[in-house]
This record gives structure tokens, C-alpha cells and sequence, in this order.
């Protein structure tokens, strides 16, 4: 199943989006469930009750406005940095400079704030020169957990896993390195593009997809889940340890080579720039910089 959280005539929906992706079937939820988006369906699925009911007609996607799928996430999104080989070696000399030089000893953790989600869509808000003139951009799959656990086994986490979505993991790069802990410069208003709906587990695997980013129409980034440093259950099973995961938690994987700051001379967006990151399975995330 695709599941979309959408604003149809002033109200926010959950429904299923058809296989070609042109119409979404609202869902029977209340008003105040519709509100958190996709998370009840996620919590409902976690205590074995089934989906709710269709209701009224199909909508053609074009008649509605996409929201995240998880408007609000319940906390903070769980991030992963340097997951990727050549992005490890991009970055060697900046972002990952005092890090272990043996990228995989275990991974880099941090967390970005559930209020910086914003829409497929949606414009990012670039803070100004003033408080950071370095942003970026960072293609990912995120994976959503369904049912929760502490202390979950590499062997058991995929049997975890609700879904997958896209996430730009937008980064203020000096702010980032700045600080030394990575949240601030990751957690500016806006900076956590996520959609355009969630995908569940039962319809892509995760482990075997392609991930790729263009930014004005100039191919940037592109990887394949494959290549992962850390695989997804690696990254339950750390994420977990000592930690309860909860239904609808997010775990962005981390971000293919190609990043601006890796670029010669590093490239960081400006005002009007639009990036595009497209998954295989899940579709396209687009979003302006303003």
C-alpha cells in the first residue's frame, strides 16, 4: 500500500494512493486521528486492528494538496551520517574530520526535530547569510517502524519495519560542524522534507532500492541501498539497544555521495533552487529553497 496524508477542501485526510498514482481513496478516521496523519494507521496496525474502511470517492491526486505523511513524527526523527562509502570520503576532511576514521567501527547517530517536517511541495526556508550561508541538501530512504521494541535483534528487525518514505535531510554545514553534536545544524524550521507517502514494507524492500537526487535538473547524487556502510537491521538493532523504538519513529539511513559540500568548490543552495529526490518504489520528493 501507498499511504497518503493530503488537505482536501480545507480538511486533512489519510488514503490510499492507487498503483499509478494519480488518485488517493480517503479513509475512515476522525478528524482528530487525521490530524497526525498516517501515525494511527501505524499504531492501529501495532495492536492488530485492521485498516480502517474506504470512504466516498477516489480524488485525483492533482485535486489535493500532499502533506507529509507524518505531519508531526511523536519525536524526533533518528538520523544516520556516513553511511555510505564514497560520502564517508567526500566529507573525510570537513564534516567527518574528528570522527573514527574506520567508518565502520558504528554508526553516526543524531536526531533532527519533528517540527521541522514539512511537505512534499512545500518550500524550505533558507535562514539567511546572517545565520548560516552554507545549506545543503541530503537524498535518503527512511524507514518507519511499526512494531515497536527495545534491545531488537539484527535477525528480528525487518519484522519491525511498517514502511519507507523520503526524507531531505537539509543541513546548515557550518552550523553542524560548529557545534560538534550535529542536531542544531539539522534541525533548522523546514529542513526535514518528508513524502510523498509512506510505502509499506510488504510492497518494497528496502535493503534492494535506488536512491538519487538532482538539484535544478543536474544530476547530483545517486546510490543503491546495497552499499549501505550499515544495512537497515544493523541500524534497528543499534538504534534499539537500551532504546524503545516506537510505532511511527523514523530512522533516515543516510545520503549517497554528491552531497554540495563535496562538490570542488564546495556548492550550497540559494534562493529559487529546486531539488528533486526520486526512490524506486516510493517515488519523487520536490521541494523549493526560498
Amino acid at each position: 500500500m501507498r499511504l497518503a496524508t493530503f488537505v482536501h477542501q480545507g480538511q486533512r485526510q489519510v488514503g490510499l494512493v492507487s498503483a499509478d498514482g494519480q488518485t488517493v481513496t480517503p479513509l475512515a478516521l476522525s478528524p482528530a486521528d487525521a490530524q497526525r496523519g498516517v501515525l494511527p494507521l501505524i499504531e492501529a496496525a501495532a495492536a492488530g486492528q485492521p485498516l480502517p474502511a474506504t470512504t466516498g470517492a477516489a480524488l485525483k491526486l492533482a485535486d489535493v494538496t500532499l502533506d507529509a505523511p507524518l505531519p508531526l513524527p511523536r519525536r524526533n526523527l533518528w538520523c544516520v551520517g556516513r553511511n555510505y562509502h564514497e560520502h564517508a570520503k567526500e566529507l573525510q576532511g570537513s564534516v567527518f574530520k574528528n570522527n573514527n576514521a574506520n567508518p565502520a567501527v558504528w554508526p553516526i547517530v543524531f536526531t533532527k526535530v519533528p517540527e521541522c517536517v514539512i511537505a512534499d511541495g512545500a518550500d524550505v526556508v533558507l535562514p539567511g547569510d546572517d545565520i548560516s550561508p552554507q545549506i545543503d541538501y541530503e537524498a535518503e530512504l527512511a524507514v518507519v517502524i511499526g512494531t515497536g521494541g527495545k534491545n531488537i535483534a539484527k535477525a528480528d528487525a525487518m519484522k519491525h519495519i511498517y514502511g519507507y518514505t523520503i526524507v531531505n535531510d537539509v543541513t546548515a554545514r557550518d552550523v553542524q560542524m560548529r557545534h560538534q553534536q550535529w542536531d542544531m545544524g539539522k534541525s533548522f524550521d523546514t529542513f526535514c522534507p518528508m513524502g510523498p507517502w509512506i510505502v509499506t514494507a510488504d510492497e518494497l524492500d528496502g535493503q534492494h532500492t535506488r536512491v538519487r537526487c538532482w538539484v535544478n535538473g543536474e544530476p547530483r547524487q545517486d546510490g543503491h541501498t546495497e552499499d549501505l556502510i550499515f544495512d537497515i537491521p544493523t541500524l534497528i538493532e543499534t538504534i534499539s539497544r537500551g532504546i524503545t523504538l516506537y510505532p511511527g519513529d523514523v530512522i533516515a539511513t543516510g545520503t549517497p555521495a554528491g552531497v554540495g559540500l563535496g562538490m570542488t568548490p564546495p556548492t550550497f543552495l540559494k534562493s529559487g533552487d529546486v531539488v528533486r529526490i526520486e526512490i524506486d518504489g516510493i517515488g519523487t520528493l520536490q521541494n523549493r529553497f526560498v
